[in-house]
């Protein structure tokens, strides 16, 4: 929704000048989920109960599957009162307690944490087995438990989130900022599933350098009462001063949920270490690419990856390989010469998707394009009728599996790009090819047609700055369902 079209002018409200009042009123009570924020409550109880249910859910099924399938132990009273210990387990670590401070509520990001649930609780049943049944453990039995819970909560988890955003109402989230990260915030919260929607914005422009009193504050509880706002996101400036400390401050008195918006991380990535100096918090930035044993990591993960995909995949890539042939005259394979790692071309492998000759037809075909920077044309005449069934599976790019396998291509990296499309790109930017070139990354889960050139280019860049193990981890396993969901193009 527009700021202009909101009940009360939020984007225009002017806060008052310190000059014109001489006298403060006390600085009114915040909300709380007693009186002022009695959905925000409801909102987020109702995710806490679902994620707790499947957690339950995942130990009792362990249980169920240790004693009457992989054993012929019974469960002592002890055993159903153990039930209770993961809820209590999950708590201590954070588990019900971080979708409060998230928008976009995932549970991928929590493997960890499960992985160290599962473990603990497996390890801790395994040494009072005595206690909770009538016999012992084996190590079979003890692999089942702890692989059952590991897998039940992350999938029981990733369903619990899925009901309660459609159980739940919308996060309602008033933007404090610049009308440009409005509008960047709008448009992401608008084209993906968050659960969220934005109610409008308020300008920093005239928040007050030093404390805040009654009146400024007055006004924002009043506009997150009539429009009932559960998140303030603080879009702060290139430097942050006193006034986005002070909204800040006074945003988290309001008993609503508070997130930042910081342009720092567009260059430095999230790969951050926060140290504490003695009590003064200093943020720690890594460096830019990868060192050398990061390097081995990744190429050992590339190698063994793509050898154990091409394996399994072998068959099926046979099987494509003469339904190409029968399909369209031409060649089975589709090469074409892409920019890698420090700017270095290579020829790409993929299934041919068009008829012979294409490339040749693209300059008429221009004017269609539908993608800046790139060359998108969604109802493309060129593609065959296999081509079709491969491109909205992805499996046109089984192939490159070849390329990685040489060394050219990653599993995970930035999007190898065509040279006329690489010769866009120029100055600091031109960094993301510190990486080799990935199959997939975030361009592709987030849709490589709908992304402009230069946002691909920025989200390449902050993978780079922001490399780890386990964010390519993260990536595979999202690009599973984005195959599934047959949203390729």
């Amino acid at each position: 929704m527009e700021a202009h079209t909101l009940p009360i002018p939020v984007a225009d409200a002017q806060l008052p000048r310190r000059a014109e009042t001489a006298r403060r009123t006390p600085l009114l009570q915040p909300l709380t989920e007693a009186d002022g924020a009695p959905a925000l409550a409801r909102r987020e109880g109702l995710y806490r109960r679902l994620l707790g249910a499947a957690d339950l859910i995942a130990a009792a099924t362990a249980l169920l599957l240790i004693v009457s399938v992989f054993g012929d132990d019974h469960l002592r009273l002890a055993g159903f009162l153990s039930l209770p210990l993961i809820v209590l387990a999950s708590k201590l670590i954070g588990l019900y307690d971080r979708d409060e401070l998230l928008i976009r509520k995932t549970t991928v990001e929590e493997a960890p944490r499960l992985f160290q649930l599962a473990t603990a609780y497996t390890l801790a049943f395994w040494l009072l087995d005595g206690v909770f049944i009538t016999g012992s453990l084996g190590k079979a039995q003890v692999l089942v438990m702890w692989f059952t819970i590991f897998g039940l909560t992350f999938f029981g988890r990733a369903l619990a989130r899925q009901a309660a955003q459609h159980l739940a109402p919308a996060e309602r989230i008033l933007v404090i900022g610049d009308e440009t990260s409005y509008r960047r915030l709008r448009a992401k919260v608008a084209d993906n599933p968050t659960g969220a929607t934005l109610v409008g914005r308020l300008s920093l422009n005239d928040w007050p350098n030093g404390p805040v009193h009654g009146e400024e504050f007055q006004i924002l509880k009043s506009v997150c009462e009539q429009l009932e706002v559960h998140r303030i996101v603080i879009a702060s400036a290139v430097s942050e001063g006193d006034s986005t400390l002070e909204m800040i401050r006074a945003a988290k008195g309001l008993g609503v949920r508070v997130s930042l918006l910081p342009r720092i991380l567009e260059v430095v990535g999230s790969s951050v270490v926060y140290d504490d100096l003695f009590g003064l918090p200093v943020l720690g930035v890594r460096r830019f690419g990868l060192t050398r044993s990061s390097r081995f990591v990744k190429r050992s993960f590339d190698l063994a990856g793509s050898l154990l995909g091409l394996f399994v995949a072998g068959p099926a890539m046979l099987a494509l390989a003469i339904a190409i042939k029968l399909d369209s005259p031409g060649p089975v394979f589709f090469r074409q010469t892409r920019i890698g790692r420090d700017g270095r071309e290579f020829r790409i492998f993929k299934f041919r998707t068009m008829c012979d000759g294409a490339d040749a037809m693209k300059a008429e075909l221009r004017a269609h394009n539908e993608a800046d920077g790139l060359f998108k044309i969604a109802d493309d005449p060129r593609i065959t009728r296999i081509g079709r069934l491969l491109r909205r599976t992805s499996l046109d790019e089984l192939p490159q599996l070849i390329n990685v396998v040489r060394g050219e291509m990653s599993l995970v990296g930035p999007r190898p790009l065509v040279v006329d499309e690489d010769e866009q790109i120029t100055g600091w930017d031109r960094r993301r090819l510190a990486l080799t070139p990935g199959m997939t990354g975030h361009w592709q889960i987030l849709g490589s047609a709908k992304i402009p050139l230069a946002e691909m280019v920025k989200i390449d860049y902050l993978y780079v700055a922001g490399w780890s193990l386990w964010s390519d981890i993260k990536l595979l396993v999202r690009t599973v369902p984005y195959m599934l969901a047959r949203r390729g193009m």
